[in-house]
């Protein structure tokens, strides 16, 4: 299961998002400025081995907590690594911010990257 968001727009003939597409071919690297993105990855222990209702609660939760902040680019959820990554504009204490809030809302999230 993915969880994907650009805040860009893309063009049609952008990247094809198919089931095992590797993150290097559909991953932005810059801005709509222009300006490189920066990356970070939480791990999330064996979500894909609880019941569907808490994987189902826990990507809301995720939603939720990356949602509100217009600096995110780019989200995806590997279910079958537990894997998050994000992909955020540059700014000071952005990535500390968003992991804040990510484990406020999914405790068991862990920073990987």
């Amino acid at each position: 299961m993915n969880l994907v968001k650009f805040s860009a727009k893309l063009s049609s003939s952008g990247p094809v998002l198919e089931p095992g597409t590797p993150l290097w071919q559909i991953v932005p690297t810059r801005g709509a400025d222009g300006r490189p993105l920066a990356d970070f990855m939480m791990l999330v222990p064996k979500l894909n081995k609880r019941p569907q209702h808490i994987i189902d609660i826990t990507l809301i939760n995720l939603q939720k907590a990356l949602e509100p902040c217009p600096d995110v680019v780019f989200v995806n959820f590997n279910m079958k690594l537990n894997l998050l990554w994000v992909s955020v504009n540059c700014r000071n204490g952005l990535i500390l911010e968003l992991v804040s809030v990510i484990q406020k809302r999914v405790p068991e999230a862990m920073l990987v990257a």
